[in-house]
This record gives structure tokens, C-alpha cells and sequence, in this order.
């Protein structure tokens, strides 16, 4: 059953939530991890000198934070592959879900109260856009 699953991940605790029934989820069907992290392209500086002068561009946050996930479901024993993307989160997520061929995407209900339920949440967009079954991993 869920052989290919891609999980959204942004560093926040509903999304670590996610990875981490994603990875469970994964481990038991004995299938395929994809994690995709999605960022606005930008230049991240520091107004220290030398070495650290220079910039970080926000690719390079997300491609630091997928790998320290992937290693997590290594570790796990799961088989992992990250997908850094640039632009909108939720069509990134669903975009990665048709390359993939996937059977479920795992996201965190970041957004899923409030105003931001009403207006619009990446988990909702998901939900609505994907081109297969959804968990929504709940986190107080």
C-alpha cells in the first residue's frame, strides 16, 4: 500500500511531525521517502565579516534541512530522497507527488486553524490539489 510517499517539511514542528509518521509510515510498507522542502529564492547576509560575509541563499537552508531529514530516515532504515524546490509549497509538494508517482503525501496541519483555514493553508491547498491520498499529521 503506500509505496511512494512524499512528506512536506520546512523545519517547523508540524512539519518534523509529518516527517516523522512519514518515515514510520515508509519503514512498515518497506517503499520509498521523498521529501520535499520549497523556497523563495533569496539572499540570506550576515553582517559578520570574513568568512561569514558572504551569503546564503535560501536553496541552501532547504537543501541543509532536507539533508539532516534524509539522514533521520536513514537512519530509521528508510530509503530517502530529497527534493528541494523553489516557489509555492503546496504545488511543489503536489508537483513532486505526479514526478514520483505517488501514493500518499504526508503534511503537517500548519495553518489548518484560525483565519488561515478560512483563507487558505499549504495543507488545505494539498488536500484540494493532490494528485493522491493525504495525511494530515495533527500537532497541537
Amino acid at each position: 500500500m503506500y509505496e511512494t510517499v512524499v512528506v512536506g517539511a520546512d523545519g517547523s514542528a508540524t512539519a518534523g511531525e509529518a516527517v516523522r509518521q512519514a518515515i514510520a509510515l515508509v519503514k512498515l510498507t518497506g517503499g520509498k521517502l521523498h521529501i520535499v522542502s520549497a523556497y523563495k529564492p533569496q539572499q540570506l547576509r550576515s553582517s559578520a565579516e570574513g568568512e561569514f560575509a558572504n551569503s546564503l541563499d535560501s536553496g541552501d537552508m532547504a537543501s541543509s534541512l532536507l539533508a539532516d531529514l534524509a539522514g533521520r530516515a536513514r537512519t530509521a532504515g528508510v530509503d530517502a530522497e530529497t527534493h528541494p524546490e523553489s516557489g509555492d509549497p503546496a504545488d511543489a509538494i503536489c508537483e513532486v507527488a505526479v514526478q514520483v508517482k505517488a501514493d500518499l503525501i504526508v503534511i503537517g496541519n500548519k495553518g489548518m486553524t484560525g483565519v488561515r483555514r478560512v483563507l487558505g493553508s499549504i495543507p488545505n491547498s494539498v488536500a484540494h490539489n493532490a494528485p493522491c491520498s493525504v495525511l494530515i499529521a495533527f500537532t497541537s
